[in-house]
């Protein structure tokens, strides 16, 4: 028995997860936003265990910062007996989403490691320090424990030349370690073999695509278990269209709002994490009030589906071409795994590729399933991602704990 405890930290938010990694279940939760914000909200919740019942705990406060969230939830966890202390726990896993180009693989902590994802930040400044930040107060307010750090970018670290090199300058290139990197890289591994145990095939002789659709949203190529192609990039910035982030847009755009409209750096990285995409062309982030939008014939709302379903529809025909052949298309993420709509329209114009839609289970099931038809030449899917349990999982295999050492 290994028990880890999981946790990403954000710029405003700190989510957690104690699991259980040999039967892979998870034992308490917690999640804090609005980290900085005059009054943020907290939930702690423990699961049904041997001889107690589940148990959860909600409050709002001011959480000035990471230190002071983690402090409240190890009280309130201390008092629903899942401390992690109280269960055991062996070790502590953190998502970090920018390995940059040494980072391939789960590595444990140290202050070196530190002082490299420190040096990521020019790469990921919305996340790294966030991410570190997470590491720095775990390991002062939970003292004794192994770190260990799980990179976003580690799966597509097997991107050929071809896919993740930017035709720009090399020397310029080489300098800066300027190339795509990709992102959600636990996710998208987690997903695609899952699909494979799903359709009873080695995974290693499977072609997929994978899309993670969520505020934040990537595609993935992936051939016979390695991945070939993925939409994000230098940043998560490049490729499908997000909540608040834009995906692919003319570099030309970013130097004439510099360059001709007077606008600073800063306020174009404003405009193009914060106020694009679903946001910036419809005024809602959220995809369930888009589709509202779109019900009532709001033009703005049509509109920001239509690209939507268009960049989605280009990635997946392109990620065609790249493989040459698919056997499995999954939906992943809180968009990808709850908005039929969505899977049905994006795959609409397939069906000379072999890609055939059961529109009753695409409409009416949940959880993990596939929703094309006996006939489809392609596998459809849907799988809800589990990062954490993937982070766990990378844990116990860097530190030799548990079923997966």
């Amino acid at each position: 028995m290994t028990r880890v405890l999981v946790i990403n930290s954000g710029s405003s938010s700190l989510k957690l997860q104690i699991l259980d990694t040999a039967v892979e279940e998870e034992l308490a939760w917690a999640l804090v936003e609005r980290i900085g914000e005059p009054t943020g909200i907290l939930t702690v919740r423990r699961t049904a265990l041997s001889g107690q019942s589940a148990e959860e705990h909600t409050e709002e406060a001011a959480f000035p910062d990471h230190t002071a969230a983690l402090s409240r939830v190890l009280e309130l966890a201390a008092e629903l007996q899942v401390h992690p202390t109280d269960l055991g726990v062996e070790a502590i896993g953190h998502r970090v989403v920018h390995g940059g180009p040494d980072f391939h693989q789960p590595v444990q902590v140290t202050p070196e490691v530190e002082a490299d994802i420190e040096k990521l930040e020019l790469l990921a400044p919305l996340h790294n320090p966030a991410n570190l930040r997470g590491i720095r107060v775990a390991r002062d307010l939970l003292p004794g424990l192994p770190h260990v750090a799980v990179f976003d970018t580690g799966f597509f670290h097997t991107l050929p030349a071809a896919a993740h090199t930017y035709a720009i300058d090399r020397e310029t290139a080489h300098r800066w370690d300027l190339r795509r990197y990709g992102f959600h890289g636990t996710s998208h591994e987690y997903v695609s073999r899952r699909t494979a145990d799903v359709l009873g095939r080695p995974y290693d002789e499977l072609n997929q695509i994978v899309l993670h659709l969520g505020n934040g949203a990537s595609a993935s190529a992936i051939a016979a278990g390695r991945a070939v192609d993925t939409s994000m990039g230098l940043t998560p910035l490049e490729g499908l269209v997000m909540g608040t982030r834009p995906g692919d847009v003319d570099p030309g755009l970013i130097i004439h709002l510099i360059r001709d409209r007077g606008m600073s750096p800063e306020d174009v990285s404003t405009l193009l994490n914060r106020k694009s995409g679903l946001e910036g062309l419809s005024g809602a982030r959220d995809f369930r009030a888009l589709l509202e939008g779109v019900d009532d014939d709001d033009t703005d709302a049509v509109l920001t589906y239509d690209v939507v379903i268009h960049r989605l529809r280009r990635y997946i025909g392109g990620y065609w071409a790249v493989l040459g052949n698919v056997d499995a298309i999954t939906f992943t993420a809180g968009v990808g795994e709850n908005v039929a709509r969505l899977r049905a329209d994006s795959l609409a114009t397939l069906g000379q590729w072999g890609v055939e839609i059961d529109h009753d289970a695409n409409e009416n099931g949940s959880g993990e399933r596939l929703i094309s038809t006996p006939d489809s030449r392609v596998k459809v899917l849907v799988v809800p991602t589990d990062e954490e349990l993937a982070i766990a999982r990378a844990c116990d295999e860097v530190l030799g704990l548990g079923p997966h050492a």
